[in-house]
């Protein structure tokens, strides 16, 4: 059977992921999923939520290892989601500075803070309509589906670094960037077009392991 009628099984994901708010969604072959060292050390490098998530390095596997968790698995669904989260050229630009600058103006501190309120109440959904997906996976019988979102856990104030156990283990799900995807090179790859840097409105992306 050829790869592609193999994947027109999955295609009621594919649909699941579109009434979920997906903007996009493709089912690839999973040896298209890219994974790079270099992903894991630009969260080390420079992140400021490096070591303060479970979600994120230095908790979570290797891209060495997660390459071979890729390679066990036949299949991959990729999304885009877009934010309703806004902002004008003004405050895009002072984005990262926004919040400790002093010499950025109040009125775009608080245009800011907005835009990444927002950004991370739709993150959130975004996590539910992927662990949604996970589980309608598994539902019919694909029972080792597991999904991936990029970017840092936002369902805390604060993480249980130091037990290292996690307040919501059924919803978490590591950040695909901490585990050294290449979101855009597997944007690519999938057919999906990846915007940087942002443009009025952000997007985010996960990943969905099947087999």
């Amino acid at each position: 059977m050829s790869h592609q009628k193999e994947a027109e099984k999955f295609q009621f994901l594919v649909k699941l992921a579109f009434e979920k708010g997906a903007a996009d969604a493709k089912i690839i072959p999973a040896n298209k999923v890219v994974v790079e060292d270099r992903v894991v050390l630009k969260c080390k490098i420079g992140c400021s939520n490096y070591g303060k998530t479970l979600a994120c390095p230095p908790y979570t596997p290797s891209a060495e290892e997660f390459r071979k968790i890729v390679s066990e698995y036949s299949y991959a669904i990729f999304m885009k989601f877009r934010s309703n989260a806004t902002a004008d050229a003004e405050t895009l630009k002072n984005l990262s500075a926004a919040e400790g600058d002093t010499l950025v103006p109040k009125e775009v501190k608080e245009k800011a803070a907005k835009f990444w309120a927002d950004w991370k109440a739709d993150k959130k959904k975004m996590l539910q309509s992927v662990v949604d997906l996970e589980k309608a996976a598994m539902k019919e019988g694909y029972s080792l589906a597991v999904s991936f979102v990029s970017g840092t856990c936002q369902l805390c104030d604060k993480c249980n670094t130091q037990t290292r156990i996690c307040a919501h283990p059924e919803l978490a799900r590591w950040s695909e960037d901490a585990i050294g995807v290449n979101v855009r090179k597997t944007a690519a790859k999938a057919g999906i077009k990846f915007a940087w840097p942002i443009d009025k409105s952000p997007e985010s992306f996960a990943l969905l392991l099947i087999d």
